[in-house]
């Protein structure tokens, strides 16, 4: 059935008030728009005119709304970065944690390298080495100073070679096995070491106190002979040792002798050195011819 063509809103003032209301608008806008273009023909100035001056009524209006739309989009943005937060967070702290393994791992690589250069330098300035080889264990606890190096007899490894680190004298082959050595430390109570003083050469006798130090006692009498900060390195006397090895830095000095740190810490030491046994050359004195009688 066709709809009626009568489409009065009824008797609701408030539907008859709508759409009278809908009415003025629509020919107020049509007035406008015949106005807008008559005096666009007849009068281009008075159209300007009429133009800035709508232009200047809808410009708060417009202002108004351009806020209240970027106010909408900002407060969108906002919204969802807030919901977005957690995982941008989770994401950064992973990075982190990234970076700070990297990092670890270029400090222990770094450290790694500088130990590797000391250990090369020492072959450098020193004789040529039975073998290197890591360290596997140190004992630190026990009264006999011990350690054990991942090399030995297949390596060319005897006993009674000095063993040393990039720091310096870490001790003594005793005992040889086919792929290890047992090795006792300088700070063993059975290790005598001849040294002499890094500043003027003072001939010294290193013996372990098997705590881990080392006591220093001068060849020569006399008070105050040491002082705390002197540094001991092998004299070769003797034979065994070579010289100019480090051995130990005086931690404290009580007369003719001083308690002295050992300079290479076995611990920290990841590789050492196994050195032939120094034998010094003995000087000769030169055959004289007898004179001819």
């Amino acid at each position: 059935m066709a709809p009626p063509q009568n489409r009065r809103p009824g008797f609701s003032r408030k539907a008859q008030y709508g759409l009278f209301a809908g009415y003025v608008v629509a020919v107020a806008g049509a007035l406008l728009g015949l106005l807008l273009v008559v005096t666009s023909w007849v009068d281009p100035a008075g159209h300007n005119a009429i133009r800035a001056l709508l232009s200047d009524v809808t410009a708060p209006v417009s202002h108004g709304m351009r806020a209240v739309v970027n106010s909408a989009s900002d407060g969108g943005g906002s919204v969802s970065e807030y919901f977005q937060a957690a995982s941008k967070n989770a994401a950064l702290r992973a990075e982190l944690e990234v970076a700070r393994r990297k990092l670890i791992e270029a400090r222990a690589t770094e450290q790694e390298n500088q130990r590797l250069k000391r250990l090369l330098n020492a072959v450098e300035q020193g004789s040529v080495p039975v073998a290197v080889a890591p360290l596997i264990s140190s004992s630190a606890s026990s009264s006999r100073r011990f350690a054990v190096l991942a090399t030995g007899a297949s390596s060319g490894v005897r006993n009674g070679m000095p063993v040393r680190g990039p720091d310096g004298l870490i001790g003594r082959v005793i005992e040889t096995g086919i792929t290890s050595a047992r090795i006792v430390l300088a700070s063993d109570t059975g290790m005598v070491i001849p040294v002499i003083r890094v500043n003027d050469g003072l001939p010294a006798i290193a013996t372990g106190t098997g705590d881990g130090a080392v006591e220093v006692r001068a060849l020569t009498a006399g008070s105050n002979i040491f002082k705390v900060g002197d540094v001991f390195v092998t004299s070769g006397t003797g034979g065994v040792f070579p010289p100019r090895i480090p051995v130990a830095i005086a931690i404290r000095a009580r007369g003719d002798a001083a308690l002295a740190r050992p300079l290479a810490n076995p611990d920290r030491a990841d590789h050492a050195m196994v050195l032939p046994v120094y034998q010094p050359v003995v000087a000769t004195a030169p055959v004289q011819d007898s004179p001819s009688e």
